[in-house]
């Protein structure tokens, strides 16, 4: 063997242990790369674990965070809706309360609007009794016009037995009785109201079946109304008494029974006025009695002026010898301040100047002076408003001489 062979067998030995010690390099590295890779496994799988078991802790966190929550918020939205929940309470309280009292109230309407038909059925039955009473009977329409005129009396102010007088019996210029329905009070004297007025084809005319039936009753009844006029003019009832105006007033107890008459008798006031006879309805009625109280009224008043000058006229002769009295007095205070000046003047000159010398003298009291009365200056204020003037009457209350 060779130099080149041993060198050859070096080189190859170094080959194979460079190739052998590379191969337990490259074996060792695998080796450590695949512990590395089963470390990175290992703790990849721990972190997976680790973030499964953080994650089921933050979602079981989460979870009762989130129940906390909303249960909290469940309590704060009931706690805030208690108050709407309590109004709502009230407010189907106060419905429930108000159907019931709708509930009611219906039940009282329809009671009462059955009591109210009852009533107006019992009115209307009333009012057809009435009707046929008055259509068959003088004596009801009779009565029926005397209550209408005392009610009319009444509303404007009379009372009975003062200002009017009902069914007073009288006697006319011949002597025979006669029996008005109402004797007025005017100042001075009286005037007389009747009030049997017939309505009987007025009411016909009011029920009449056709246009014609209806004409022919108003007819009758404007001549019903004229035979009454009559009859009062042929009464003549301002005779009965000694002052009283030459005419009687004849009451119709609605206005429409006259409107009616007149308007198929144009000349019906006229024919009443000749006859001495006012017609009168309730309105007109009313408005004369008014009049007639007026009349009082300015009667009393004239009758307290009377009175008042007549009070006057006393009163001013009072104070007139009242002030006769103090005009008097006024000249006794003054003579009384002259005497009482010429008394401090002889005072003066005829005593006070003796009395000094007992001064002068050394002779007087030490303890006392004499003292000097004053004059009294003041004048008496005469009497000037007071002056007895003449008196006066009451006839025109023109002066006189003072007595």
């Amino acid at each position: 063997m060779n130099a080149l062979d041993l060198v050859l067998l070096a080189l190859f030995l170094a080959a194979v242990g460079w190739a052998v010690v590379e191969r337990g390099r490259a074996i060792r590295a695998q080796a450590g790369q695949a512990r590395a890779d089963l470390v990175e496994e290992t703790v990849k799988a721990q972190a997976a674990l680790s973030a499964n078991a953080v994650a089921d802790v933050l979602v079981k966190r989460a979870a009762e965070t989130f129940a906390a929550q909303n249960t909290l918020s469940q309590e704060k939205i009931a706690a805030q809706l208690k108050p709407v929940a309590d109004t709502l309470t009230k407010f189907e309280q106060k419905i429930a309360e108000q159907e019931k009292a709708q509930a009611r109230d219906a039940g009282g309407l329809a009671q009462q609007l059955k009591s109210l038909m009852e009533a107006t059925n019992a009115t209307q039955a009333e009012a057809r009794r009435l009707t046929t009473a008055l259509k068959t009977g003088a004596g009801v329409q009779g009565r029926w016009g005397e209550t209408m005129l005392h009610n009319v009396l009444e509303r404007a102010g009379m009372k009975a037995g003062t200002d009017f007088y009902e069914q007073v019996t009288v006697s006319d210029a011949d002597g025979r009785a006669q029996r008005p329905d109402v004797l007025v009070k005017l100042p001075g004297g009286v005037f007389v109201i009747d009030s049997k007025c017939s309505t009987g084809a007025y009411l016909e005319a009011l029920d009449a079946p056709d246009d014609a039936a209806r004409e022919e009753a108003y007819v009758r009844h404007v001549l019903s109304l004229r035979g009454h006029i009559n009859t009062l003019g042929a009464k003549a009832y301002w005779r009965s008494f000694d002052s009283s105006p030459e005419f009687v007033v004849m009451f119709v107890p609605g206005d429409g029974m006259l409107a009616a008459a007149v308007d198929r008798d144009t000349q019906l006031h006229n024919f009443a006025l000749d006859k001495g006879v006012v017609l009168v309805t309730p309105a007109s009625l009313f408005a004369l009695c008014k009049a007639v109280l007026f009349g009082w009224r300015m009667e009393q008043q004239s009758l307290n002026a009377k009175e008042i000058a007549a009070l006057g006229a006393e009163l001013h002769r009072r104070l007139a010898t009242m002030g006769g009295h103090v005009d008097g007095v006024g000249k006794a205070l003054a003579s009384a301040v002259g005497k009482y000046n010429a008394f401090v003047g002889s005072l003066e000159t005829q005593v006070m100047s003796q009395a000094r010398r007992f001064e002068e003298l050394k002779a007087d009291s030490a303890d006392r002076k004499i003292t000097e009365p004053t004059l009294v200056d003041q004048q008496i204020r005469p009497m000037v408003k007071l002056a007895p003037p003449p008196a006066l009457t009451l006839d025109g209350l023109e002066p006189t001489s003072a007595p």
